[in-house]
C-alpha cells in the first residue's frame, strides 16, 4: 500500500471506531437521510450529529446532496465507491495469508536456535 492510501486507510480506520460515528454509518446504510431523521434514530444533538457527519465526509464515507427546492435540507448517503474501497484494503491488509514465517534473529531465542542448528556458539 502507498504512503497517500496507508494515511488515508489510517483515517478511515480512526472515523469508524468512534461508536457514534459508526452508528451513524448504519442508520445512513439503510437508506437516504435527512438531519431529522438521523436526530429521530441516533437520539443525539443536532450539533454533535454534524460534528460526526463532517468526520465521516472527510473520510469519504458520506456523501451530502442538497434539496433542489429548499437548500435547508440536507440528504446524507453512503459514498458505496468509497465504502467497497474500505472493505477491499481492510481485507487486504488482514489477510491471515500475509502472515509468513520468520525465524527470530535476535534474543534467547534466537541463541537456542542458532545453537540447535550448528552446535555450537561463536564468541
Amino acid at each position: 500500500m502507498e504512503k497517500k492510501q496507508y494515511q488515508k486507510f489510517i483515517e478511515q480506520l480512526k472515523a469508524v471506531a468512534e461508536p457514534n460515528r459508526l452508528k451513524i454509518l448504519d442508520v445512513i446504510m439503510s437508506g437516504i437521510q435527512c438531519n431529522c431523521n438521523l436526530g429521530d434514530s441516533l437520539d443525539m444533538k443536532p450539533n454533535l450529529i454534524s460534528h460526526h457527519i463532517s468526520i465521516l465526509q472527510d473520510a469519504g464515507f458520506i456523501s451530502l446532496g442538497r434539496d433542489p427546492v429548499d437548500a435547508r435540507w440536507v440528504y446524507y448517503s453512503v459514498n458505496k465507491t468509497e465504502l467497497e474501497e474500505f472493505n477491499r484494503l481492510l481485507g487486504e491488509f488482514f489477510n491471515a495469508n500475509r502472515v509468513k514465517p520468520r525465524m527470530t534473529q535476535c534474543g534467547p531465542l534466537a541463541r537456542g536456535l542458532f545453537i540447535d542448528r550448528i552446535g555450537v556458539i561463536s564468541k
